[in-house]
């Protein structure tokens, strides 16, 4: 891979990192203080807060490079959770399964080395 790629991809998975967290600190603003009824509607009340400070956690963990592989890992872990409550209530799985998608476009692009076989 030529330098001038190599630093392509380093910028587009910074701005997908960075898209990404704001994304989730949204996500986790509305579960905490916009919207909690939301949570309230799929019997996931008692949890908003545990939800929402994973979520936190989770996403900033993914956004520094030295915790982005355990940031991945924990928010594939809440998307797939994300996709299930939205199969078993009968909502569409195309937004979830989407962000999901870019969590690990990111992961890949900013740490390429974790998916090469030595």
């Amino acid at each position: 891979m030529t330098p001038k790629v190599e630093k392509i991809h380093k910028i587009a998975g910074w701005v997908i990192a960075g898209l990404l967290t704001a994304l989730y600190l949204f996500s986790a603003s509305g579960k905490l203080f916009l919207h909690p009824e939301q949570m309230e509607q799929m019997n996931l009340g008692d949890w908003r807060i545990i939800i929402a400070l994973g979520e936190i956690t989770s996403a900033l963990l993914y956004l520094f490079p030295k915790t982005n592989r355990f940031g991945t890992l924990l928010l594939s872990s809440y998307m797939g959770g994300a996709i299930i409550i939205h199969m078993t209530g009968g909502m569409s799985i195309i937004m979830p399964s989407a962000i999901l998608i870019l969590v690990w476009v990111g992961f890949y692009l900013r740490t390429p080395d974790f998916f090469k076989i030595k």
